[in-house]
């Protein structure tokens, strides 16, 4: 085993020792300061956003943009400490730049696809999206980098990539103020129809949510096997909608009924021939009664 004073001897093996332990704690004061600085800068750009009304989305982007450019800049920073030569590092990267842009290229899309929805703002923190490439919708939690986090109505929290988000349709369904409400209904063909478009259309006046100034309709969009298809149609406030879609297809419901209109059901008329009725023609030329259930025959 090495004594303290045989290391001590071996100047350069002890020199070197020493400075892998400086370096070491130099690296773990430059990473802890770093953090916090990170942290203070990252503070600072989210107040100057607010103060300027910047769009939530916007600031949480610019926020996770500016956390990895900081922490990519002290990474480099490090690595400079124990003697790496980041330009060669730099030149490294640049030449295989091909290669990290295949490997990278999901990551690369998601980016360009989130500065394309803080551009173009198709829409903002609280809006409430269908986003139709990934078949799910929900209220936007939050617009990264990355990723958006929509809020579902089951209470699911779901990620999306921009990506996806940026190349497919998406229906804004909270961007207007209003929501038009539509209910689907069918009457029977012996009803009496124009009594059921003025019961229907005053159960819509009547209604507290609906939007008076807005076109409130009951007309006839199908005729129908089983019955006449009508549309129930009004506008409420885009915060109202699901309740009032729920209580005004319950009150369509109630309406008809406690005027004696009937809903139809699907049904269908089976008419039924008696095999004992029924006539072959024979290699005769001549009419043969067709075999009944009894085995039966007979002759024309």
């Amino acid at each position: 085993m090495i004594s303290f004073l045989e290391l001590y001897e071996n100047s350069s093996l002890f020199s070197m020792i020493l400075n892998v332990l400086m370096k070491l704690i130099t690296a773990a004061i430059t990473y802890g300061v770093g953090v916090k600085l990170i942290k203070f800068l990252r503070k600072c750009l989210r107040k100057i956003l607010e103060r300027h009304n910047a769009e939530k989305g916007v600031i949480t982007f610019l926020d996770s943009a500016a956390n990895i450019v900081l922490y990519v800049i002290l990474a480099f920073t490090i690595l400079e400490m124990f003697g790496f030569d980041t330009a060669s590092l730099l030149a490294v990267i640049a030449s295989a730049s091909v290669a990290i842009g295949l490997a990278l290229q999901g990551a690369f899309s998601n980016m360009a696809g989130g500065v394309l929805i803080l551009l173009q703002k198709p829409f903002q923190v609280g809006d409430y999206i269908v986003a139709h490439g990934a078949g799910l919708e929900g209220t936007v939690d939050d617009i990264q980098i990355f990723y958006t986090h929509l809020h579902t109505a089951e209470n699911k929290i779901v990620v999306i990539p921009n990506g996806i988000l940026s190349d497919n349709s998406i229906t804004n369904v909270t961007k207007g103020e209003n929501r038009r409400v539509d209910v689907n209904v069918s009457i029977a063909y012996d009803a009496d129809l124009k009594k059921a478009k003025e019961v229907l259309l005053k159960m819509l006046e009547d209604d507290e949510a609906t939007l008076k100034e807005e076109p409130m309709l009951v007309v006839v969009s199908e005729l129908a096997d089983s019955g006449v298809n009508l549309i129930v149609r009004c506008w409420v406030k885009g915060d109202d909608y699901w309740p009032s879609l729920w209580h005004i297809t319950e009150n369509t419901k109630l309406t008809l009924d406690e005027n004696h209109i009937s809903i139809p059901f699907p049904q269908m008329d089976v008419h039924m021939i008696s095999t004992s009725d029924e006539m072959i023609l024979g290699q005769d030329g001549k009419k043969h009664r067709k075999k009944n259930k009894a085995g039966n025959d007979g002759e024309m």
